[in-house]
């Protein structure tokens, strides 16, 4: 959904030609995968960076076609709203100082943003949902001008044949909306993790993700306030699946933001055949060029967003590889933090996608996916299923057995060990504290009942690069 496409409005012989591209496509992908046609290389690391551009009281800034002009980076491109922009990392083989390498262009990417957006009298800040944020902040006239973000709304608003989207979210408190178009999903801000595999070992990363994905959200949390409610640990995790809500009444399988339907088998690629079948095309932009440079199987995948998602992407050689998205991740609260949250995703991913007894055939999807939102909605407070059987304390469960299972992956991977204690000794600490970002902001806003002073402490920690679990209140 990054790309750019030509079309003002579409027909339905648009469609039909898409859809023949699309079916075309599906069946290269199963067929080159079958015969090696993917690179069997090793693992390559990636990151994009979802963040919010504030003005000088802490409300959202719509201003980033300004912003990005002055920045002038190919690094840093629009989002769906007028006041967010995406920081995307230069991938990385995963080895030596790979982390440190990622940190390092991050922080100087971000101090460069910082600089620029200040001389609008802007800010620019990492938070999953901002609490400063209004309503009325989220209308068309805030969409960036760009016409693949028109479209998208146009054809949501098809499917659902006019009806409104409905916000019905229950945690802490409660909060029910509706609104009239896609703009909801600007509320959303990620830290998107990419994890370039080998063909033949992505079937057992991806489903060890998702066995990862409850660790990781209750980890990771911070996204605790929408429109002044204080709702799930990780609201974002409702509010995106609520946000671009197009399937029919009566079925929900066919939600475009999902945990998904289940685990991958043998051949990845089934889940590509998945999006064919069980999904209407919404952008159906024809591209020209061969059924192997699967541009229209890219452009449907990145209109269905299940939380782990597989790409197809091509290297310098032109050789499709094929990569994991894990996209659990908010963004925010530290640069430290986002990278340490990386590096324990890479390490741990890599531990449970090598055991000796695939962990998904131990744990149920059913299972995974009941476990994926009770974390999004308790944070480190939340019980869940793990592998073993037994139900414990996500906090508890990730300090005595993921946190170790991290480490191993990453020595493994034979990352600079100065790197592996820096980013895991973070995680650590996060862990023994039980101060991630949710934990934080809730802490806060119950200490001073003000989403201002709120968002004003937390940019300034942020400004500070420290990790969270050191952040006072």
């Amino acid at each position: 959904m990054g790309q750019e496409i030509g079309s003002d409005g579409f027909t339905a012989e648009d469609f039909a030609r898409f859809s023949q591209r699309l079916e075309q496509e599906t069946a290269q992908a199963r067929a080159a995968y079958a015969s090696g046609g993917f690179a069997n290389d090793g693992l390559v690391a990636g990151f994009e960076l979802e963040a919010w551009l504030v003005d000088e009281h802490f409300f959202p800034a719509p201003r980033n076609v300004g912003f990005l002009k002055r920045m002038d980076s190919p690094l840093v491109v629009p989002e769906l709203s007028l006041f967010n922009v995406e920081i995307n990392g230069t991938a990385q083989p995963l080895r030596g100082t790979a982390l440190s390498q990622l940190e390092g262009e991050l922080t100087a990417t971000w101090q460069q943003c910082q600089r620029v957006a200040a001389e609008d009298g802007e800010a620019l800040i990492a938070i999953g949902t901002l609490p400063t944020l209004r309503e009325r902040d989220l209308s068309l006239a805030s969409m960036s001008p760009f016409k693949r973000y028109a479209a998208l709304n146009e054809q949501i608003l098809r499917l659902r044949e006019g009806r409104p989207l409905t916000l019905d979210i229950a945690g802490i408190d409660t909060l029910a909306a509706t609104h009239t178009d896609v703009m909801l999903e600007a509320a959303t801000t990620s830290f998107q993790v990419h994890l370039q595999t080998p063909a033949r070992e992505v079937a057992r990363t991806y489903n060890a993700s998702q066995v990862l994905a409850a660790p990781l959200v209750a980890l990771t949390a911070n996204s605790p306030f929408l429109f002044g409610r204080a709702l799930w640990h990780e609201t974002r995790i409702p509010l995106f699946e609520q946000a671009v809500d197009c399937c029919q009444p009566g079925h929900p399988e066919h939600m475009r933001v999902t945990f998904g339907s289940g685990y991958l088998g043998d051949d990845p690629t089934a889940c590509f055949a998945e999006n064919l079948s069980s999904y209407p095309v919404l952008l159906p932009y024809e591209e020209p060029g061969p059924a192997s440079a699967y541009a229209h199987l890219r452009l449907h995948n990145g209109t269905i967003w299940r939380w782990n998602r597989l790409l197809i992407g091509f290297a310098k050689d032109e050789v499709p590889h094929l990569r994991v998205e894990q996209r659990v991740m908010p963004a925010g609260p530290s640069l430290i933090d986002m990278i340490a949250n990386a590096a324990f995703y890479y390490g741990a991913v890599r531990c449970l996608a090598r055991q000796a007894v695939a962990p998904e055939s131990k744990l149920p999807f059913s299972v995974a996916r009941d476990n994926f939102y009770r974390a999004a909605r308790y944070g480190l407070e939340a019980q869940l299923v793990w592998i073993n059987g037994r139900r414990e304390n996500v906090a508890e469960l990730l300090l005595r057995e993921l946190l170790p299972m991290a480490r191993e992956g990453l020595a493994e991977l034979d990352l600079a060990a100065a790197d592996i204690e820096r980013y895991l000794d973070v995680i650590g600490a996060r862990l023994r504290s039980r101060q991630n970002g949710a934990a934080w902001q809730l802490a806060h806003y119950a200490k001073y009942q003000d989403f201002f002073r709120l968002t004003a402490d937390y940019l300034e920690h942020q400004r500070r690069l420290v990790p969270v679990h050191e952040w006072p209140i």
